[in-house]
C-alpha cells in the first residue's frame, strides 16, 4: 500500500485528470487489499476477483468526486459497495459451485506453526475454513466492519468514513460480530490447538 505521501497524492491528482498510468500505479499499490476485503465479504475467489476488478473501474470512473482524507478509506467504500451488490444480485439467482463452497480454507484465522504435523495442518485448515463460513453468516454491515478492523487493520475512524457510519456504530457492529464469532469457534472447541483454548484467548 501507498504511503500518505506525495507519491499517493500525486498518483492520485494525476489519475483525477485521466492519466492511466498513474491510475494502474494506485491499482498495483490497493489490488491486494481490495481483493482481501472483497474475498472476506463475498467468500469466494472468482466473486472476490471479478468485484474488485469492478470496484477499480468505478473507482477510475469517480476518482474526481475523491476530495481529500483517507484515500484507502474512500477506496474501501467502493470495494464494500460492489461486494454488497454482489452478494445482492447472488441472493436473486443463488447459484454456487462445489469448487466454491470448498475453497474456504484461505480464511482470515492463521494458527500456523513451524512446527506443525500434517495432521495439525489439516486441523488448522479446517479451522480456518470454519471460521471464514462463521464470518460469512454475519449480518452485512458486522461482516464488513469485522473485516475492514481484524483483516485490514483500519482504525475505528477510517472504518466510520469507508462505512459512512458513526464510530460508536462500528465500535458496536465489530462487538457484535466478534463474539458471534467466538460463540462460532467454541463450538469446534477440538480444532483449536491447545495454547488458544483459553477462553480469555478467544478475543
Amino acid at each position: 500500500m501507498l504511503s500518505a505521501s506525495t507519491d499517493e497524492q500525486g498518483l492520485i491528482n494525476r489519475a483525477r485528470h485521466g492519466d492511466i498510468g498513474a491510475f494502474n500505479g494506485i491499482v498495483a499499490a490497493y489490488q491486494q487489499s481490495a481483493y482481501n476485503v472483497a474475498y472476506r465479504l463475498v467468500g469466494d475467489t472468482e466473486s472476490a476477483a471479478d468485484v474488485t476488478q469492478e470496484a477499480f473501474v468505478s473507482a477510475f470512473r469517480n476518482i474526481r468526486s475523491y476530495r481529500g482524507g483517507s484515500f484507502h478509506a474512500w477506496l474501501m467504500r467502493i470495494v464494500t459497495n460492489c461486494s454488497y451488490d454482489a452478494l445482492r444480485s447472488r441472493q436473486r439467482r443463488p447459484t454456487m459451485s462445489l469448487e466454491q463452497l470448498t475453497e474456504s480454507e484461505s480464511g482470515p484465522v492463521d494458527f500456523a506453526d513451524s512446527a506443525e504435523t500434517p495432521e495439525d495442518a489439516a486441523i488448522r485448515g479446517e479451522l480456518a475454513a470454519f471460521i471464514h463460513t462463521a464470518i460469512q453468516k454475519l449480518p452485512f454491515d458486522q461482516r464488513a466492519a469485522l473485516v475492514l478492523c481484524d483483516v485490514q487493520g483500519m482504525s475505528y475512524e477510517e472504518i466510520a468514513a469507508t462505512t459512512q457510519t458513526s464510530i460508536g456504530t462500528v465500535k458496536s457492529r465489530i462487538s457484535r460480530a466478534r463474539a458471534h464469532v467466538r460463540t462460532e469457534i467454541l463450538k469446534k472447541r477440538e480444532l483449536i490447538p491447545e495454547r488458544y483454548r483459553h477462553d480469555h484467548d478467544l478475543h
